[in-house]
């Protein structure tokens, strides 16, 4: 208001305390016609366009240097501090300008801003002490993979628009699938061929509607609202909701009851009753998704049953692998993927578990023209000889985008860095870690196992008390806020067949056995400040 003023009494104006409404109105044009000007006058600044140069490769050098060094030291030091935000909603807003800078800032002062605003924000997944949800996978083999990928920017969209990018990818992918054992059906060595999304959920996708698309071929594009997809109730949460995108009606997505007596896996039987209904009634069973390790129990969904009674009705079998799939490089988990010769596609997502960094999901189809005909696009634009002479993979039309990045060069330093044995070491390690925590919380009776550990996530609880029941969850839940409170480790939880369930996530890439063993300790000590029974009646509450 004082600058305000200054400018009043320059011109001859009441101070800015006494104005009028006209007053104001004409100071708001005269504001605005200044700031025009001052704008004018800056982007005709030499200073801003002779010397604007966005890529200049000595500052990047520089710059490049610097961030390295940050991003070193915020490794070394990501255990001091809290695993889980303590953030609020909406801090951030009231720490940053309301409008974005005209004139350039200085890297150093972004930086500054970047631990002072940011940092706190963070929620530090690559923490040692970060157990919750899966772990999103690093390595320096994948992060210098990323530097060239993003340093190339190549826009992948088709093999004329990087041949190097194309031919990678379906070298690594045919790799992948090498060290999966996955028949020479999948590989493009053989009939099939695979492609690199972002995620699970547009790989899911993909499948969905190309499963869509083979079914209306046979009883016509008026019919859709017939069409009737399949899962269990402990498929992702995205499959619903890629159904929904695919065209496929709500009421038409069947997600199968799962039980504890058979860990939360899909019932080969029950799928075949409720496709023998829906036949009956006139309806079109059109696509599966078995799981392989989901997401609340990592349960395994039976592929070879689920397959067999799959073919009966010419449903597209898709097996979703996201998570724990990437143990079946480990020979002594391959029989988790038995009957996978049956199915036709596959998908598994190396950044939560082959140090890849995120974003990169696998997915393998059988027939890959049947995936290419519900997603090509042609546009004159992008014509050529090589595309039109049908010798080249076009990922373009394997996917819902055009763009795409040069993923493969990622997974491809991954796999050649550190080969397939360490890769399987890795993965060994975390299992072993895992069944660590199991064994400590089985040794304590206040606890129990849930559901049996078959990968690296361990499920538990504390257990019903002797005197009463309806408490429990209630229990579970204070434990949990207890423990991730603290900062010092951050947990999630689930329910599963009604059971409100913690979940313990061992793999985190800085993680090593003793920080699974202090956070056992921890646990241990919040359910011991916890008044666990309220002596006379059993009721529990938390000690404050």
């Amino acid at each position: 208001m004082g600058i305000l003023n200054s400018i009043m009494l320059s011109l001859h104006l009441p101070q800015a305390n006494s104005w009028t409404p006209s007053h104001r109105r004409h100071c708001r044009c005269f504001c605005l016609e200044l700031m025009g000007l001052l704008d004018s006058k800056c982007a005709l600044s030499p200073s801003l366009v002779e010397e604007f140069k966005p890529l200049n490769p000595e500052e990047f050098r520089k710059q490049a240097h610097q961030m390295v060094d940050f991003i070193a030291d915020y490794y070394n030091s990501i255990e001091n501090h809290p695993v889980l935000s303590q953030v609020e909603p909406g801090y951030l807003r009231s720490r940053l300008p309301d409008a974005p800078p005209h004139l350039p800032e200085s890297f150093d002062v972004i930086m500054r801003d970047v631990e002072k605003d940011i940092i706190p924000g963070m929620t530090h997944w690559l923490s040692p002490n970060f157990f919750a949800f899966f772990p999103a996978t690093v390595s320096s083999a994948a992060f210098v993979g990323e530097m060239l990928c993003t340093a190339f920017n190549s826009v992948g969209f088709n093999w004329l628009a990087c041949p190097a990018a194309t031919e990678l990818e379906m070298v690594v992918m045919d790799w992948l699938a090498t060290m999966l054992k996955l028949p020479k059906s999948f590989m493009f060595s053989g009939t099939g061929g695979g492609v690199m999304q972002a995620t699970s959920s547009e790989a899911i996708l993909c499948t969905v509607v190309a499963a869509r698309d083979r079914a209306l071929a046979t009883i016509g594009v008026e019919s859709i609202g017939k069409l009737v997809v399949y899962a269990s109730d402990q498929t992702h949460s995205t499959y619903k909701k890629a159904c929904k995108l695919a065209g496929i009606l709500p009421c038409n997505i069947r997600l199968l009851p799962t039980t504890q007596a058979a860990n939360f896996s899909l019932s080969p039987a029950l799928l075949r009753t409720v496709i023998e209904g829906d036949v009956a009634a006139g309806l079109v069973p059109t696509h599966l998704c078995a799981t392989l390790g989901t997401t609340s129990t990592t349960a395994v969904d039976p592929i070879r049953p689920l397959a067999d009674v799959a073919s009966d009705y010419g449903l597209w079998v898709h097996v979703d692998a996201a998570y724990a799939g990437s143990a079946c490089i480990c020979p002594e988990f391959r029989h988790h993927l038995e009957g996978i010769e049956l199915v036709d596609s596959l998908s598994l997502s190396p950044h939560k578990w082959l140090l890849s960094y995120l974003d990169c999901c696998c997915l393998w189809v059988k027939q890959p023209g049947q995936i290419t005909r519900s997603l090509s696009t042609n546009p004159e634009y992008l014509k050529n000889k090589a595309s039109e002479s049908g010798s080249v993979v076009e990922y373009k039309d394997w996917q819902i985008g055009t763009g795409r990045k040069f993923k493969a060069l990622r997974l491809w330093f991954v796999i050649r860095t550190y080969g397939v044995g360490n890769l399987q070491s890795h993965i060994r390690s975390d299992i072993r870690i895992a069944k660590l925590f199991e064994a400590l919380v089985s040794s304590d009776p206040r606890f129990e196992i849930v559901t049996p550990r078959l990968f690296s996530l361990v499920c538990f609880r504390l257990k019903l008390n002797p005197w009463g029941t309806g408490t429990v969850e209630g229990l579970n839940r204070m434990l949990l806020d207890r423990v991730n409170s603290t900062g010092r480790i951050y947990m999630t939880h689930t329910i599963v067949g009604g059971i409100y369930t913690l979940r313990f996530a061992v793999g985190s890439t800085l993680m090593e056995e003793h920080h699974v063993v202090a956070a056992w300790k921890l646990i241990q000590e919040e359910a011991d400040d916890m008044h666990l029974l309220d002596e006379g009646n059993g009721v529990p509450r938390m000690n404050c």
